[in-house]
């Protein structure tokens, strides 16, 4: 889809979002495993391990391209305690709430050391849309100082061509 900018009034094509259709944590699972301890769906996702019960969200995450007119938009996972993910289901369709909790990133994004646990605050936000994250600043990780720094245009090329296998 093309636009004018309204920065420098150019037209410009609209970079897709990189999206992760699962954590990664279901991701590998046997094809079994999805059937008989996941679900999943557009949003949330459970597995229940014999033990315990891990929990996903699905949020997203927009990384500033320092010398571009357009952000690179991110649509990832995290987990969240039990308290939380049922916080956040149950006010699922609340169209005013408004929460903070604390998460780990479960998306490996490609061109980056292993990113799954990275420390994220999730918000939540308004008229029903999927939270954000933002990552502690403190967590020594390269995607973590590229979220503070923000990334080159020529960066933003890369990480979409990584994720569409091009």
């Amino acid at each position: 889809m093309k636009y004018v900018c309204e920065k420098c009034g150019k037209e410009h094509e609209e970079w897709p979002a990189l999206t992760f259709n699962s954590p990664h944590y279901y991701y590998i699972l046997s094809d079994e495993e999805k059937e008989t301890i996941a679900t999943i769906d557009s949003d949330f996702c459970t597995i229940k391990h014999g033990d315990h019960t891990d929990r996903f969200i699905r949020v997203t995450l927009r990384q500033t391209v320092n010398d571009y007119c357009e952000d690179l938009d991110y649509g990832l996972w995290v987990s969240l305690s039990e308290k939380n993910f049922n916080d956040y289901s149950e006010n699922y369709n609340n169209e005013v709430h408004e929460a903070g909790y604390f998460g780990y990133l479960c998306s490996l994004i490609p061109d980056y050391p292993d990113t799954l646990s990275i420390h994220m605050n999730v918000y939540t936000q308004p008229g029903n849309q999927r939270p954000t994250i933002q990552p502690h600043e403190s967590f020594a990780h390269p995607f973590v100082r590229d979220y503070y720094d923000g990334i080159t245009k020529d960066e933003a090329k890369r990480r979409i061509q990584a994720m569409m296998g091009e």
